[in-house]
């Protein structure tokens, strides 16, 4: 049963749900969520991760909507810190949400799903040429590769800012050189990920001229011919919340219920690729072949980017003159 199933909602009822542009589920889902509390759920997108989480921090008490998903553990200091979240303790995020719950916080978000952000190559491009594809992140210090890529702005994306923490993990003291040699040598620089991957990536929709990009590791699942390097990957955790000031208090808790049910966790591979991460959820066939779990992952302390965020994000900005 799903929390407070007791207070039976007014027929027509909507819960509202802000989120990132990269959100999507089947229908089939939102009409099981409508079946099983009586709420229509209305989904209302604010860019990409960065901007989402920004939104959110600068309206605490004056909520855009009654929950927000798509906060991943890169960003999620800033809304909590300004009390945009108002807690809440799914009864569900005991069979393995709560794993990934953010320390020193008390259940302002709650997790979702799981992926490792890395760059992806898309080898059909590199073989039709006879050309070798890079095999690691430094290799984008060479020109050549430097200028087939593109790349997030960490600043309004949390993929971008999972990729530029990798290369302060991977690189220390010498990451802004790093990003000073891949800008230079004409790596492309992006908002989003829609734009990076649909539009400027070979093998996405669009079928750009890039054939690297910053994406995930369960991205080839649904880019066949395309790869992972895993050898410089950041663990992505993405969060849903209740929004402080809302007046559906007992809908968006429903909601967040229904994040962690079955119903939103299996569809979460297909649909969004990521990983769920409530325990024995199933797994499209072959999907973990397609999609291999990183080895390791370059990891900091969350306090440690918390405190260091900002000025990480302008001495970026300064390296590559944005």
């Amino acid at each position: 049963m799903l929390a407070g199933c007791g207070d039976d909602p007014e027929p027509g009822a909507e819960v509202t749900l802000l989120t990132h542009d990269s959100f999507t589920l089947p229908d089939s889902v939102f009409d099981t969520f409508r079946e099983e509390t009586g709420l229509t759920l209305e989904v209302v997108r604010s860019g990409d991760a960065g901007q989402l989480a920004s939104t959110v921090s600068l309206t605490p008490g004056s909520p855009k909507a009654d929950a927000v998903f798509g906060i991943d553990n890169t960003f999620a200091s800033r809304p909590i810190e300004a009390g945009a979240l108002e807690p809440y303790e799914s009864p569900l995020a005991a069979n393995g949400a709560a794993e990934y719950a953010l320390p020193g916080t008390n259940n302002e978000l709650t997790a979702v799903d799981r992926g490792d952000v890395c760059l992806n190559v898309d080898d059909d491009w590199y073989a039709s040429r006879g050309e070798e594809p890079p095999t690691s992140l430094r290799d984008l210090r060479d020109p050549k590769y430097a200028s087939q890529a593109a790349l997030l702005d960490p600043g309004t994306s949390s993929p971008g800012l999972a990729f530029l923490l990798t290369t302060i993990g991977v690189f220390g003291e010498g990451w802004q050189d790093y990003w000073r040699t891949v800008t230079t040598g004409g790596a492309t620089v992006v908002s989003g990920w829609e734009i990076a991957y649909n539009q400027l990536f070979s093998a996405g929709e669009g079928r750009g001229d890039k054939p690297i990009v910053l994406s995930y590791a369960s991205s080839p699942a649904a880019t066949p011919g395309t790869s992972a390097l895993l050898d410089g990957c950041w663990r992505q955790v993405e969060y849903v919340g209740i929004l402080k000031g809302t007046d559906n208090l007992t809908g968006a808790r429903r909601l967040v219920d229904f994040m962690l049910s079955p119903t939103v966790q299996a569809a979460l591979p297909s649909s969004m690729y990521v990983y769920p991460v409530q325990q024995d959820t199933p797994l499209p066939d072959g999907w973990q072949q397609r999609a291999p779990v990183p080895a390791w992952t370059v990891s900091l302390p969350p306090e440690f980017v918390a405190e260091n965020r900002e000025a990480w994000l302008q001495e970026w900005r300064d390296a590559v003159g944005r």
